[in-house]
């Protein structure tokens, strides 16, 4: 038995030694970047499938179609770029897989788990993206397909900057009251990212002539998003203001700044695409947005606090540690 168990532990450690292996390792940040833009680039992807109307450009999930896993010539366009958006899953797949192996060979635990936790992820986002196929576009699950993107962007933003920490306890750098003020932050933004999606699930762009809408007003609903948006950039400004009175690292006074600039972008295409009837080029940055200002909020959160890498103490050489000890 202990003869087995050796057999595994030498696998086990000539497969970690092994140059693929510990490419990923010493590459893990870039990966972890990589991942991360790759599920903001999803979300723009998505966004074209249901723009252009090919929503429903592949019938039927997992296959294409009843008979064919690839898109057909008959199904034209439509069916190419929602094939083609498919297969973008296992791009995300193997960036993951790759995340996962550098992990293994930071031999981090916390790395570990945060590179399972968008691995498993994926999976997932393609078993509710095949639910919208079967439910014909509902627009709640639809809504659900972007939720669980922005759950993966933030697994993989965590990641991205997990791999530059220590694995110690997180060490504040602002008071108490302003790390509560960026987790209302945060609150705000997802809550307008969910806004968004209802609005979304109300307006003409539904991925496919037939699809049903949410039955919600599109007026009532996008007035109750710029409410929150309104919140959201005043509770930005007001971070950037006590961070500025307690003299907080510039890295935090940067980061809300980002996000400022961010939102300010963001909201100028959301006035923008209102005022001139959704037009699909301004929706599709629209979205793209979303993701960045949820990115830019986590990046907030995330200059808020600092994990130090913890040094190994040095061994003592050879020579020092059988050098003789002077007799008294």
């Amino acid at each position: 038995m202990r003869g087995v168990k050796s057999s595994k532990v030498r696998l086990a450690s000539a497969f970690l030694a092994s140059r693929p292996v510990r490419w990923c390792g010493s590459s893990l940040r870039g990966l972890a970047f990589a991942s991360l833009v790759a599920n903001i680039g999803i979300i723009v992807t998505g966004a074209a499938v249901r723009l252009t109307k090919s929503g429903l450009g592949c019938p039927t999930w997992p296959r294409c179609t009843d008979e064919s896993y690839t898109t057909t010539a008959e199904m034209g366009i439509n069916g190419v770029i929602e094939f083609g958006n498919r297969l973008l899953t296992f791009v995300l797949i193997a960036i993951a897989v790759a995340c996962f192996l550098g992990a293994l060979a930071r031999g981090r635990r916390s790395l570990v788990r945060l590179s399972v936790a968008v691995a498993l992820g994926i999976p997932g986002q393609g078993v509710i993206g095949g639910i919208t196929v079967l439910t014909n576009l509902n627009p709640w699950v639809v809504g659900l397909h972007f939720v669980l993107s922005i759950a993966l962007v933030t697994g993989a933003f965590a990641l991205w900057r997990r791999v530059g920490e220590g694995d110690g306890d997180p060490v504040p750098l602002v008071p108490a009251p302003l790390r509560q003020l960026a987790r209302v932050l945060a609150a705000a933004s997802f809550a307008v990212i969910a806004a968004g999606v209802v609005v979304t699930g109300s307006g003409p762009h539904s991925g496919d002539q037939g699809a049903k809408r949410n039955g919600l007003d599109p007026q009532q609903i996008s007035q109750v998003h710029a409410d929150l948006v309104f919140l959201l950039i005043g509770l930005t400004v007001a971070m950037w203001f006590a961070l500025r009175a307690v003299e907080a690292p510039a890295t935090a006074v940067r980061a809300v700044a980002v996000l400022f600039w961010v939102e300010m972008g963001q909201g100028l295409i959301g006035f923008v695409q209102y005022f001139t009837h959704l037009p699909v080029a301004l929706v599709a940055a629209h979205m793209l947005g979303s993701a960045l200002v949820w990115t830019a909020t986590l990046a907030v959160v995330w200059s808020l606090r600092a994990r130090p890498v913890t040094p190994v103490p040095a061994e003592p050489s050879p020579a020092t540690a059988s050098e003789p000890v002077p007799a008294a």
